[in-house]
């Protein structure tokens, strides 16, 4: 019962933190409170990260992270002898420089590693015996045990195939997989809303929802292979704030809130293969559909003052 009651105040803990995530947020503390490795898959721009950072931060542990590339090497993950000290001291243990990995063996802490699925191959072959084993060797350095709380937790976009590679089933087979997709509507409003907290002009909540809105249509437009993320209202808003104070007009402005609109999201979106289409061409659709729909018949009726007949 204690245990329960300590992991119910966990997620309360964390859910102060995150917006929205509910179900997400309980998998990651049941998960990690069970002592087992975790996978975060999703799109870019969902809060992987900051969920992960938060539910470290809640219990206490520490958090080493390492940027997920071609260049992360077994010797940067794990470390090495400085050579100027090797030279003069030889290769004793103080000479050695701790990675993010021996440092989260010894502390305990999680190993966080963004983009998991861009690391080289024998750098991932590093972390299948650690997870297996719970310890690495370092020639000339002797066996690194796991101390107690080291835990793996990995996020990455599965639907980026630039620079990516499959993850092996070895990898797989060691962790446990959460599948995260893009919020609601409101608590994407909600997200931009906290990160403009403090910007004059950008807290129109009409505004700020046709913002959202356009960045989720992102999603689904049809020349589109990736939308923006949440992080494209976000930005959009901001500039929107500011360009209306360099021309000495309103956030919702034509002028303003459409040139916001193509610098924040053009370099967003990935236009699918074989498409004619320009981002701008589709950023400028999907602002005219949002912010300046074209009237309905009735309302062309009432305006001109026709009357129709009973």
């Amino acid at each position: 019962m204690t245990n329960q009651l300590n992991e119910r105040s966990l997620v309360e803990g964390v859910a102060n933190h995150v917006v929205g995530r509910n179900r997400e947020i309980e998998l990651v503390v049941a998960a990690l409170t069970a002592d087992r490795h975790i996978l975060l898959e999703g799109p870019p721009g969902t809060g992987k990260s900051t969920l992960l950072r938060t539910v470290a931060d809640q219990i206490g542990v520490g958090f080493h992270f390492v940027e997920g590339n071609a260049e992360l090497t077994p010797a940067r993950l794990i470390g090495y002898f400085d050579p100027a000290r090797v030279l003069n001291e030889g290769f004793d243990p103080d000479t050695f420089v701790d990675g993010p990995l021996v440092a989260a063996l010894r502390e305990g802490a999680l190993l966080y590693i963004e983009e998991l699925n861009r690391v080289p191959e024998e750098t991932l072959n590093v972390l299948v015996t650690v997870m297996s084993e719970r310890e690495t060797v370092v020639p000339r350095l002797g066996r690194i045990g796991a101390a107690d709380g080291f835990r793996l937790v990995a996020a990455m976009n599965p639907f980026d195939a630039v620079g990516t590679a499959r993850i092996s089933s070895a990898i797989y087979d060691r962790v446990c997989r959460l599948a995260i997709d893009y919020q609601s509507a409101d608590d994407e409003a909600s997200i931009t809303e906290n990160a403009l907290v403090d910007r004059a002009g950008a807290d129109d909540p009409g505004e700020l929802a046709r913002v959202v809105e356009l960045v989720r249509r992102t999603r689904t437009h049809p020349d589109v292979r990736i939308g923006s993320s949440v992080r494209g209202a976000i930005d959009m808003s901001a500039i929107a704030a500011t360009l209306a104070g360099v021309r000495g007009g309103a956030p919702g402005d034509r002028s303003v809130s459409l040139d916001a609109a193509l610098l924040a999201l053009s370099g967003r979106i990935r236009v699918n293969e074989g498409s004619d289409r320009s981002p701008e061409d589709i950023i400028t659709e999907l602002w005219n559909d949002v912010f300046a729909p074209p009237p309905d018949e009735s309302d062309d009726a009432t305006n001109s003052g026709k009357v129709t007949a009973p």
